[in-house]
């Protein structure tokens, strides 16, 4: 794995439960700003996506964008950790 994949990873791995980041956040946070699509292609190829959670990487827009285990799932996931995070306040 390539330096910029672990690199990516790691920062998909803190953000936080019920928390959502676009994909060009991911970029600035490993220090390539204009890496959007490299981003979202190293998430594409994410080999545990239900452990590092790259369903809460979305869009600039807002929209979801892809996920590898299919959008309603993304979308769910976000709506789960969401609710989730409100119960432990």
């Amino acid at each position: 794995m390539k330096e910029f994949e672990k690199k990516v990873l790691r920062a998909v791995l803190k953000i936080p439960l019920g928390e959502v980041c676009t994909y060009k956040d991911i970029a600035k946070r490993v220090g390539k700003p204009s890496a959007w699509r490299a981003v979202g292609n190293v998430l594409k190829k994410n080999p545990f996506p239900l452990f590092i959670p790259c369903h809460r990487v979305i869009k600039s827009n807002g929209r979801l964008g892809e996920y590898s285990l299919g959008k309603k799932l993304k979308r769910d996931l976000i709506k789960l950790e969401k609710r989730i995070k409100n119960m432990l306040k």
